[in-house]
This record gives C-alpha cells, structure tokens and sequence, in this order.
C-alpha cells in the first residue's frame, strides 16, 4: 500500500511540474513588440474544412504579430479535441513591458481576463488590442508549436477565422471584430502556421 502511495505522489509532483513548465514566462524586450493590428480579409462564401465530426465553415484568412499575454491548456470541454490552446493575445501597446507590468491577466473557461488598480492605458485601448483567441491547429506539427507558446513571447499566426459545428447541434461561431468584449468576443482560429518572432 505505501508503495502506491508513493508512486501516487510522485504522478501528482510530475504533473504539478508540468503545469507550471508549460506557464513559464519568457521575458521580454521593452517597448511595444507588435505594433501592428491583425489583418482580416472576410470570404463571402466560405470553404468547409471537416475535422473528425467537426464542420468548420472558414469566415476569413487571418493573420497577426501578437504577444502572449497567457496561454491555457484545455483538455476536458466540449472543444477540447478541436481547440486545445487558448491564447490571449495583445497587440499595439497591449505589447508593451510597462504597460502590461500594470496589467494582471489571467485565464479560464475559456476567457480572458485583466484587471488594473489604475488604468496605465484608456480601458477602450485595453479591448480593441488584446483578445483570447481559441487555436485550431491544421495539423500534428502546429499543434505542438502551439503547446509550446509560452507567456511573454512574440508570435506570428496565419490561417482562418472559422465557424465550427457538430451534427448533434453543437456550435462555436467566431468573433469577426476586435473592438467587441464579453461572451461571444474571441475569435475561433484555424493555425495553418505559427512562427516565434521573439523570445
């Protein structure tokens, strides 16, 4: 019995160290690293892409130079198998060491969340540049590019914003706008490619 019981600790401290690998923040240059807004140019009539019973409906070709601002593992909600990354992202002066180093973000169920005791930037600023962003990723090679995203690095991301649904009713419809906040406000990803711009 103390022989389990010593193997059942030893599983709980590997997967405690994992955890805490997988949120290990790079750090930073100072000043803003993405100066730039994503760039989206919206598809009229968009092409299926199927991923297991998954019908994904692409909305537009999507591409960005962001920071990470926190990423989050899923493994256990209804868009797990799909979307197994959050990320959320900052841009413009959400990219920023000394505005971010005033800034507390964190995340969870699928949302992002800040919180400021004085606003270092207007909060409209805040919204309209920074956004958590649910990562399909094309293939097995994207995937763990995308497992491997650490806080505080500079990426960049191209690919699709999608609508996705499942036969059984099941939907999750992408954000096609940055300037909106709350439920329904993050955009859905398909990563055709990820690329580390800075560590």
């Amino acid at each position: 019995m103390r022989k389990w019981i010593v193997v059942l600790i030893a599983v709980l401290l590997g997967l405690v160290a994992l955890h805490f690998s997988r949120r290990h923040v790079a750090v930073p240059t100072a000043g803003v690293l993405a100066p730039d807004a994503p760039i989206q140019d919206d598809i009229s009539n968009g092409t299926s892409l199927q991923r297991g019973d998954v019908t994904l409906l692409t909305r537009a070709h999507f591409e960005l130079t962001a920071r990470v601002l926190s990423s989050e593992h899923y493994s256990f909600d209804a868009g797990a198998s799909l979307a197994p990354v959050d990320l959320a992202l900052g841009w413009g002066r959400m990219s920023d060491s000394a505005v971010l180093s005033k800034i507390s973000i964190s995340q969870s169920h699928r949302f992002y969340y800040w919180r400021v005791d004085e606003f270092p930037i207007p909060q409209r600023d805040i919204e309209t540049s920074s956004s958590n962003m649910h990562m399909i990723p094309a293939d097995e090679a994207v995937r763990r590019e995308l497992e491997r995203v650490e806080a505080g690095q500079v990426i960049h991301l191209q690919g699709f914003l999608v609508d996705a649904s499942r036969p059984d009713g099941w939907r999750w419809h992408t954000s096609m706008t940055r300037s909106d906040t709350g439920n329904g406000a993050c955009e859905l990803m398909f990563v055709e490619a990820i690329d580390t711009v800075r560590r």
